[in-house]
């Protein structure tokens, strides 16, 4: 794949692209002879792993680390599951966080529905 597909495909710039490989956050990607990315399954596994991570509100750092480790090899299983279940810490955490906001919000919204329905708004908190 070329790099404009795997940009639209996934819904990333290509300078962004081009950042994640320079930083270290995926692999350097396959080249043809003239020195064109031509991505290819791992290259685009790499990618995948690096846009959902994001979106998750993983950091850069981590993701460098982990593609770091990667390439060290098996000796670093170990290190890895360790990163990643950190990261799995915090987005539990930030799922708590957003539910309990959602709870809130839900309850706010039914009193302004029932004020709505009664005409009458009563104490919020």
């Amino acid at each position: 794949m070329t790099i404009k597909e795997v940009s639209e495909k996934y819904g990333i710039s290509q300078d962004t692209l081009r950042y994640y490989e320079r930083i270290g956050v995926i692999p350097e990607v396959t080249r043809t002879a003239g020195g064109i990315r031509d991505y290819q399954e791992k290259d685009v596994k790499w990618v995948e792993l690096a846009v959902c991570m994001r979106n998750a509100g993983l950091p850069i750092e981590s993701l460098i680390e982990y593609q770091r480790l990667y390439q060290i090899g098996d000796s670093t299983i170990q290190a890895r599951m360790e990163l990643l279940n950190g990261q799995m810490d915090v987005l539990k955490e930030q799922k708590k966080q957003i539910e309990e906001t959602m709870t809130r919000l839900a309850y706010k919204i039914s009193r302004y529905e029932e004020a709505l329905k009664t005409g009458k708004l009563t104490w919020e908190k």
